[in-house]
């Protein structure tokens, strides 16, 4: 019984990293040679949110993230994904910086131009 839920574990891990795409044609070849089957596999779909646009893309990001047992590099690892974080903020907070500053120089502009026209009429 083990061997079996392994088995089916590691099926549908595979299954996952096919994409949505591999589940919708298991599931059309299982409707085609055992509606049953399709039928089933159509309610796993629904049951486990796999047609999901959260799932694939939460599953895409954390495929290369699996740990490892090596602590020096799961450190190396976890610091160098603090450190983009950080960069990320910084360079996110740089960005509204410069866009305020060129909201203020085309506000400003705008004032002169206004005043000029103001003084011609």
């Amino acid at each position: 019984m083990e061997a079996l839920k392994s088995r089916l574990s590691h099926a549908i891990g595979w299954m996952d990293q096919q994409g949505r795409k591999a589940w919708i044609a298991l599931m059309v070849v299982c409707f085609i040679f055992a509606w049953p089957i399709g039928l089933a596999v159509l309610f796993f779909l629904i049951w486990s949110n796999r047609m999901g646009k959260k799932f694939f893309r939460s599953r895409k990001n954390t495929a290369g993230m699996r740990t490892t047992k090596n602590t020096a590099f799961e450190n190396y690892k976890s610091e160098t994904l603090n450190r983009l974080k950080q960069e990320q903020k910084e360079f996110e907070d740089f960005l509204e910086r410069l866009r305020a500053a060129k909201d203020q120089a085309e506000f400003d502009q705008f004032m002169t131009q206004r005043e000029l026209d103001s003084a011609k009429s």
